[in-house]
């Protein structure tokens, strides 16, 4: 797969992806996630049993992480952070909706 590769569809609820999906999924090799993971960059995720899942709430995560990294040759911590001020940016735009605004 090709970085310029592009998946979409429709992201669902309480849906787990494997490592191996969410790696498929960002377009990144198992190693980059796991590197992610053990520096303690990607949220969302929990390892049970020794198997690692991940929620989509993850996969939004992790691609725009890829995609900072890529795009800004961003060091990954810098990445995270803009990725967890976008998903707060979403969270507060999602309030502002709900309340009519």
């Amino acid at each position: 797969m090709h970085e310029e590769d592009i998946l979409s569809g429709t992201l669902m609820e309480d849906c787990w992806l494997t490592l191996e999906q969410l790696a498929a999924a960002c377009a990144v090799e198992p190693d980059w996630l796991v590197q992610h993971l053990q520096e303690g960059l990607i949220p969302h995720a929990e390892s049970v049993a020794g198997v690692w899942r991940f929620s989509t709430a993850a996969l939004v995560h992790a691609r725009r992480m890829r995609a900072f990294e890529r795009d800004f040759d961003a060091v990954p911590e810098l990445a995270a952070l803009m990725a967890d001020l976008l998903e707060e940016l979403d969270t507060l735009r999602a309030r502002v909706r709900a309340l009519g605004g």
